[in-house]
């Protein structure tokens, strides 16, 4: 699709015909949409459905969903529970976002609903809203070759990731929401213009501090902001009513930083009922439209970019679209082909080094295998490294001289079919270090795996960047390498017609990983133009291990 265009008719790879629907439990309202999958891989809404119960109206002051806003929230959610019934959904997820998250009575509250209604609630963590919304995102806005900043203003938060092109290079969730910062800050129904240029100075000051100490400046400039969420909608539909554009679509519709700003301080001087009466305001966001759009004109000065577009999806389109790429995905037998594909294009994409890192991939897999059993490492291992070798220079497309960090967040943002979410955390962490520093505990990456992880991506690691250094000169020179475990320590052969100077060079300036962490000594040599010469015998190999142990 173009920049968000008309999202009623979206084309999919399906070949099926089904119903599915997805509520989004959020701090200001309840949403329902309903869409039907079609043959041939397109699919329509047939229902949406809103109502705006304030969970989150008590959360931020008091840290409970009150009793008022839960009754009306579980009116809402039996109400869209007999709606998709009645169009027969073959599936239907239910999701809750900052308010249940960060409520004390959340889980009781979750209790109620799964007892009286017969809903499942799974409530999602800031990241998760935000991937759901950057999934939504993609699939309505061409983001090839541009660099973007994607915010989903909610009620009681706001997520932000940060994109080049459609990998996510950071995800970001603050406690900057329009619900919680109008009740904080006395912006509500009784606060009168005097009150609120007081209110909105401190508001302004705090979003600043919050966007300051929580999120970094992206590296690359972005060329747009995509809004996601109430508080752009309103905002397009304000400024299209002020325009006399009426007849333009809100999806896609550009508003500028000085226009935001422009808004932003007429609407101040008015008290709640005046506001509520312009064209274009929905009557239930006219309290909290001052927070929200302060927070707009935050973002675009802090990322310092000057365009902002609306979309009119979010968090409950990137549901159903997961919803829909499950039922559609891989079967098990294809799960390797999708995997690889996957590895390809997001290779292609970022890093142009695909014969590299196919090369090392190989060259790490096998130095991997002939460690296994000496040195005890678990073998389903050698996967997350071979996916660490393909993407381990992905952070080109960001930033060479940082690279390998830049990697790190575009794999553990990315989806490799067959490759648990936790998994493909260790992978980031290994290409994280294929080259630069040493891993050090104390990294954010490294601190948030158990110890045992720690020393599982330690070991791929050092393995890593023995192999890369195999393959210094990019020439795929070195087509094997044959491992001996001596009782002095590990013997690297490379295995290549001639003489590999520059790869045997490359490898040996990086095995300082290597010793520390196997604690042993490394050689690496040519294993000469007729290839490796026997191993002595198999008794040897197996016996060197256990002698090298009880040395150590």
């Amino acid at each position: 699709m173009g920049d968000g265009g008309d999202e009623k008719q979206i084309y999919l790879s399906a070949d099926m015909a089904c119903r599915l629907a997805a509520i989004d439990i959020g701090s200001n309202s309840v949403r329902l949409l309903v869409a039907e999958v079609l043959r041939g891989g397109a699919y329509r809404i047939l229902d949406e459905e809103r109502e705006p119960t304030r969970l989150g109206r008590s959360v931020g002051a008091e840290g409970v969903l009150d009793d008022g806003s839960i009754e009306a929230t579980v009116a809402a959610l039996r109400s869209f529970r007999q709606i998709a019934a009645g169009y027969q959904v073959s599936a239907l997820r239910t999701i809750a976002t900052c308010a249940v998250r960060e409520a004390r009575n959340g889980p009781e509250f979750c209790r109620r609903v799964r007892e009286e209604i017969g809903l499942d609630v799974e409530v999602i963590s800031g990241e998760r809203e935000a991937r759901l919304a950057f999934t939504s995102v993609q699939h309505a806005f061409d983001l090839t070759g541009k660099n973007v900043v994607v915010a989903d203003i909610g009620g009681g938060s706001t997520e932000i990731v940060f994109a080049t092109g459609n990998l996510i290079e950071a995800i970001y969730s603050t406690p900057l929401g329009a619900v919680r910062l109008t009740e904080r800050f006395g912006l509500g129904e009784a606060a009168e213009p005097v009150d609120m240029e007081r209110g909105r100075a401190r508001l302004e000051g705090e979003v600043a501090e919050v966007l300051k100490k929580r999120t970094a400046r992206p590296l690359f400039a972005p060329h747009f902001l995509v809004g996601c969420g109430g508080t752009f909608t309103t905002l397009a539909d304000l400024m299209m009513a002020a325009k006399r554009q009426g007849e333009l679509p809100v999806a896609g519709y550009r508003v500028s930083q000085a226009e935001v700003r422009h808004l932003l301080d007429r609407l101040v001087k008015m008290p709640v009922r005046e506001r509520r009466a312009l064209p274009g305001m929905m009557p239930d966001r006219a309290d909290i439209i001052v927070a929200g759009l302060t927070i707009v004109a935050a973002l675009m000065k802090r990322y310092r970019v000057n365009t902002l577009m609306v979309h009119t999806r979010g968090v409950r389109d990137g549901l159903l679209r997961e919803m829909i790429d499950d039922s559609l995905g891989p079967r098990d037998e294809d799960e390797h082909r999708q995997r690889e594909l996957a590895i390809e294009r997001l290779a292609a994409a970022c890093s142009g080094e695909l014969e590299h890192g196919r090369a090392v991939a190989a060259l790490a897999g096998r130095i991997f295998e002939q460690l296994v059993e000496p040195f005890g490492l678990p073998p389903g291992d050698r996967l997350l490294l071979e996916c660490a070798a393909r993407l381990q220079d992905v952070g080109y497309v960001i930033n060479y001289d940082q690279h390998h960090k830049h990697s790190y967040h575009l794999i553990r943002n990315s989806r490799l079919p067959g490759i648990r979410a936790h998994d493909l955390e260790l992978v980031a962490n290994v290409a994280r270090y294929h080259r630069g520093a040493d891993p050090k505990r104390k990294h954010a990456n490294l601190a948030r795996l158990s110890s045992q992880e720690q020393q599982r991506v330690l070991r791929m690691a050092a393995i890593l960047r023995l192999a890369g250094g195999l393959d210094r000169s990019r020439t795929q020179q070195v087509r094997d390498a044959v491992v001996r475990v001596r009782e002095d320590g590990v013997r690297v052969e490379a295995v290549s017609d001639e003489d590999p100077q520059v790869d045997l060079w490359g490898a040996k300036r990086r095995v300082a990983l290597f010793e520390k962490v196997f604690g042993v000594s490394i050689d690496v040599t040519w294993a000469g133009s007729d290839g490796p010469a026997p191993s002595g015998d198999a008794s040897e190999r197996a016996d060197q291990p256990e002698r090298r142990r009880r040395k150590r």
